[in-house]
């Protein structure tokens, strides 16, 4: 793989950039890998990028029934955090944070990772002591955020209301090196360092059966064909469910479909990400000037990837309020993705019923900003067979022995 660089891109121009290579390889199935994972989205990429990285296993395969990156990945607000309460989680999303900010050089493509800065609103009583508690929680963590105060929201972003009648700023919790970064990016730049270390990634292939023997997982079938297998990865978001029938046993959790919208673009207001979880909305500016606005997941399961107009315009609505100088702006577009979303708002990383079956799934609304710490946990998992200390605690197990990782309570929202 030829690397990406000035030098590379002025050698291009002189020769009309006849030279650049295709990103990624688009190989032909073999009979057999060491690893398969189900799955081309970012964490499935990811969690096959340290496998070869940290471990030495190249002989993987990475399964997409559709395009790379064409779920979840490219179906979200690119919110990066890890200012969550509880301890395994604020451990978890801090390394995934801190492994963006040297992504684009570990992989040789520029993600555009965005340190902006990420400001979580209290409008409610309840809320200033919920954040305040999180920031004392966040400093023994040794994860850097700061309560701050309603004049201080001003000063960071200036268009914002901060005396709405109904939702009043009180103050907020300040994460600094928060951010956002290109979703398309992060999914290409990892995919194209997996090709690059001989990996398969294998598109338009759908798993149509999981194999096994005497308890063990022996391969998958697939719409391209039989493809054995040593160990399995299952990371395949919204759809888990489905897979892991396949594979012969239920998870707790449900499919739900989260929207999303931009508005026409307009000159940059804004240079930090915002998020009003009193009201389920999050804004931020993209750097072609749109306004990327989010709210929560739909009350009802489904499988849609559409939008549906009543519930953006209720997010939009209150959004309205704090934040009127957008009144009057077009939405450009809308879509939707769909979240797995276990009881406790909290991820399933561990091993399965299936022997050397493995399974990343349940992020509901926070997978983007997980992505390679949630790869970096389940290499780990896959390669040693156990899972290491970033992914212990979020063990399939713990729904049976009632060990809860409480983020839905804790953060309010788990964007």
């Amino acid at each position: 793989m030829k690397r990406y660089s000035a030098f590379a891109i002025a050698r291009e121009a002189a020769r009309y950039h006849t030279g650049w290579e295709r990103a990624w390889r688009a190989p032909i199935p073999k009979k057999k890998y060491d690893v398969v994972i189900i799955g081309a989205g970012g964490h499935g990429l990811a969690t096959a990028f340290y496998l070869g990285k940290n471990y030495g296993i190249k002989n993987v395969a990475i399964i997409e029934k559709g395009w790379l990156g064409g779920g979840n990945t490219g179906r979200n607000t690119t919110i990066i955090r890890s200012n969550y309460l509880q301890d395994p989680s604020a451990a978890l999303y801090e390394k995934a944070r801190s492994l963006y900010e040297t992504m684009s050089q570990d992989v040789n493509y520029n993600i555009m990772f965005s340190p902006r800065g990420v400001i979580m609103l209290a409008q409610t009583h309840h809320e200033v002591r919920g954040y305040q508690r999180t920031a004392h929680a966040n400093a023994l963590q040794g994860v850097k955020t700061e309560w701050i105060d309603p004049q201080r929201v001003k000063e960071l972003c200036p268009i914002m209301n901060i005396d709405g009648p109904r939702y009043p700023v009180m103050g907020g919790l300040w994460q600094a090196r928060g951010g956002t970064a290109r979703h398309d990016a992060v999914a290409w730049g990892y995919a194209r360092a997996c090709s690059d270390m001989g990996m398969d990634i294998i598109q338009q292939c759908e798993v149509t059966g999981v194999r096994s023997e005497n308890g063990v997982v022996k391969g998958v079938d697939t719409t391209k064909g039989a493809i054995d297998c040593d160990k399995l990865g299952i990371v395949v978001a919204g759809n888990s469910s489905h897979v892991s029938e396949m594979a012969g046993f239920r998870l707790p959790l449900e499919s739900v479909a989260l929207q999303a919208l931009v508005s026409e673009p307009i000159k940059p207001c804004m240079d930090i990400v915002v998020m009003a979880n009193t009201v389920h909305g999050y804004l931020s500016q993209s750097d072609k000037g749109e306004m990327v606005i989010g709210g929560g997941t739909d009350g009802f399961n489904n499988y849609t990837q559409r939008g549906s107009f009543h519930h953006v315009e209720e997010t939009v609505r209150a959004l309205n309020e704090t934040f009127p100088i957008l009144s009057r702006l077009k939405m450009l577009r809308q879509w939707g993705g769909i979240v797995d979303v276990t009881g406790d708002r909290s991820p399933i990383i561990g091993k399965t019923p299936l022997g050397n079956c493995f399974i990343n799934c349940g992020w509901g609304t926070g997978g983007f900003k997980a992505i390679p710490g949630g790869g970096w946990a389940t290499a780990e998992l896959i390669a040693k067979g156990e899972p290491g200390p970033l992914a212990e605690a979020f063990s399939l197990d713990r729904f049976r022995e009632g060990r809860f990782i409480d983020e839905s309570v804790a953060a309010g929202v788990a964007h």
